[in-house]
């Protein structure tokens, strides 16, 4: 059976960028049912559905149990979700920063830890208007307004230590080469005080902080429908060798990533849809 998909791509209002780092709508439909995998990423997880709920049989976090959700929010994680569909998906996810955490739900992010909440408990009554709107709106570009008017009503100022500010940047970035002690150096903290204040505020490690960015490079660089060679790919993204990356990949996503590329489907398709759309 050949799945088609219809999606966009777009920016939040300036004023949100601090927090929201973008808009992802989707509308997958004709596939064969089957499971995909949620991965860890440096970005918190809002998925708002349209028409049917989402279903994860297998959280990230070890003691939740499975179910369904009309919205959901979920933090940082070093373990995958998997999600089963029936052929069909149809929503809007959102890719919220730690700052857009507190801003938006008053709360860290080590609050949500690996949990998937429902959205509501996170957002507060205006979730409800917000998935009845999206719900009742039919393009793309209209309903990424109407969550830029509804996140802008949330929006409180938050105030965080520089210190930390810097050290997530530095430990979520591009920089391959990241290690944790040069970080705690340069915002002249010691390595323990570093972990504990950290952990505290992200809810997980400075360590696996940059874990999960070196794997969300390769699984970056893999997404792409002619990716390099694997060994290639191990080395921008900052593994010390191809071996590493299938190490990280069994934890992180459950499978190595040559497995991954077999078996998933609706992140290519989806993908070279939205390099034709946007906003």
């Amino acid at each position: 059976m050949a799945g088609v998909s219809d999606g966009a791509k777009g920016l939040p209002d300036p004023r949100l960028r601090a927090y929201v780092c973008g808009y992802s709508g989707y509308l997958l439909r004709g596939f064969e049912p089957g499971t995909h995998v949620g991965m860890p990423g440096t970005g918190l997880t809002v998925i708002i559905t349209i028409d049917e709920p989402i279903s994860v049989p297998v959280s990230s976090h070890p003691e939740q149990p499975g179910g369904t959700w009309d919205m959901l929010a979920s933090g940082l994680t070093v373990r995958p979700a998997v999600i089963a569909h029936n052929g069909f998906q149809h929503g809007i996810q959102l890719a919220l920063t730690p700052l857009g955490c507190r801003a938006l739900f008053g709360v860290p992010v080590a609050a949500l830890g690996s949990w998937i909440v429902g959205l509501p408990e996170v957002l507060g009554p205006c979730a409800g208007e917000l998935w009845e709107r999206l719900a009742s709106t039919v393009t793309w570009p209209d309903r990424f307004a109407v969550l830029d008017e509804i996140l802008l009503r949330r929006v409180r100022p938050v105030h965080w230590d520089s210190e930390l500010t810097r050290a997530w940047e530095l430990l979520s970035g591009p920089d391959p080469a990241v290690r944790v002690a040069a970080v705690a150096d340069e915002i002249g903290w010691s390595r323990r005080h570093l972990g504990n204040r950290f952990t505290a505020e992200f809810g997980v490690t400075p360590k696996d902080t940059a874990r999960i960015a070196r794997f969300e490079r390769s699984h970056a660089m893999l997404r792409n429908p002619n990716p390099p060679p694997l060994a290639e790919v191990a080395a921008l993204a900052g593994f010390y060798d191809q071996a590493h990356m299938a190490r990280e990949w069994r934890e992180l996503a459950g499978m190595p990533p040559s497995v991954w590329r077999e078996r998933e489907v609706f992140p290519f398709v989806q993908d070279q849809q939205h390099a034709d759309a946007g906003r």
